[in-house]
This record gives C-alpha cells, sequence and structure tokens, in this order.
C-alpha cells in the first residue's frame, strides 16, 4: 500500500460574488501521508477550510486531482461521496456541534448509528472511547452539564468511534486554554494516528505546532511551503 493517503494537485475552487466569482483556491497541491498529522497553517482567509471542506468532499471543486484513498473523488456521484464520507472521515470542530439533547454518549455514537450499526453496539461502543480520551465517567451527562474541555474530548470521541481513516480538525483548540489544548492533541496523536489513517489539523494557534509532523503553510488560496520540521517552525 501506498504511504499516500490523500493527493491534492491544482485543485481550483470559486465561490458567485454577484456578477463575477471569488476564487478561494487557485490550483492549490498538497500530499498527506498515512501516519501523520499535518497541520495546515495562513492567515484568515487563505483558504484552509475551504481546502478541508474540498478533501473531505463536502465541497466539489472545479479544477485539479483530488484523490482520497486511492478514491478519485471529482468521478464520484453526490451519494457515493456521502457514504464514502460517513465511512471514512471524523470531524473535530472548533465548536464542538454537540447535539444538546443527548448525552455524551449518544453524541458519541452518532456516526455509527449513520454507519448502522445497531443502537446497542453503538453505545457500548461510542462508551468505549470516551473511556479512552479519559471522560468515562462523564458518559450520561449533557453538554450543557460539560467544562470546555470535557465537550472536547466527546467529540473527538465521537470522530474517532466509527474508526474513520481521516480525522479532519477545523481549528480544535480555538476556544480551549492552552493546558486543555495541549491535552486535545495529546488525544489526537495518540488515539488517532495509526499506520493506516491519516489527521489533518488547521490551526492558527502557534502553541500546537509541534504537535505535526509536518506543517502546510497556504496564503491567497494556494499552498505556499511544506515544512518538515515543525519543532522549529516560526510562523511569521
Amino acid at each position: 500500500m501506498s504511504n499516500l493517503a490523500i493527493n491534492v494537485e491544482n485543485v481550483v475552487k470559486s465561490f458567485p460574488a454577484g456578477d463575477t466569482r471569488t476564487y478561494a483556491l487557485k490550483g492549490a497541491t498538497l500530499d498527506a501521508k498515512f501516519g501523520e498529522l499535518l497541520m495546515i497553517v495562513g492567515p484568515s482567509g487563505c483558504g484552509k477550510t475551504t481546502l478541508l471542506s474540498v478533501i473531505c468532499g463536502t465541497l466539489k471543486c472545479e479544477e485539479g486531482r483530488l484523490t482520497v484513498f486511492d478514491h478519485d473523488l471529482r468521478a464520484m456521484k453526490e451519494g457515493q461521496i456521502t457514504r464514502f464520507r460517513c465511512e471514512n472521515v471524523g470531524f473535530i470542530f472548533q465548536q464542538f456541534n454537540l447535539i444538546p439533547t443527548l448525552t455524551a454518549v449518544e453524541n458519541a455514537s452518532v456516526p455509527l448509528i449513520l454507519n448502522g450499526v445497531s443502537t446497542a453496539e453503538a453505545t457500548r461502543r461510542a462508551g468505549e472511547v470516551l473511556e479512552k480520551v479519559g471522560i468515562g465517567e462523564k458518559r450520561h451527562s449533557y453538554p450543557s452539564q460539560l467544562s470546555g474541555g470535557q465537550q472536547q474530548r466527546v467529540a473527538i470521541a465521537r470522530a474517532l468511534a466509527h474508526e474513520p481513516r481521516l480525522i479532519i480538525c477545523d481549528e480544535p483548540t480555538a476556544s480551549l486554554d492552552a493546558a486543555t489544548g495541549q491535552k486535545t492533541l495529546d488525544l489526537l496523536k495518540s488515539s488517532a494516528l495509526q499506520p493506516d489513517r491519516c489527521v489533518i489539523v488547521v490551526s492558527h494557534d502557534n502553541r500546537i505546532y509541534h504537535f505535526a509532523d509536518r506543517i502546510a503553510e497556504m496564503e491567497d488560496g494556494r499552498v505556499t511551503g511544506i515544512h518538515n520540521d515543525p519543532k522549529n517552525y516560526h510562523h511569521a
């Protein structure tokens, strides 16, 4: 098996803006490898989140090549992409996006149920993942009863519960204090990173750059540099 999990070549994505179009991606090129945590950094509005959305198939690009786990996403129909995403992608959002009327274990079991797992089995597996991320004792608590750090752990458990091969994280530490942010990345490194998995993190938080295996720098819709030594990386 190739070590390449994701291959993005010269991808273009634009959005209508009145009589014209605004280009969010202007020929972005990026590779991501199995077994690595790749961090994407750059100023607000440079196309980081758009690139994530294209990689996981929630947005379609107009030009370029996009291969994820040897699947050509541009050649797949909408229903195929939705199924592919359900089976292969786990999401961790900045604002957690937990469902307020569901307990921690119910929130974490949602991706499993979407993939056809029975409620009982989904609850069992979700509970195991909550234990793994250190919040098993809060399994029956609702989001409103949890601290920000605890909610983040539930969000991580939800992303990992169905054992996806790709974990997508959009500003996962933006709402967290420094210590909790460090613990979050520790959890991602220890729980998510396996030889057959890939983790991509978009972040402005230079406190966590050293967790990356590589850093991709973006500017104005393009990937402008790849840095293989994150511990010595200092973004201007």
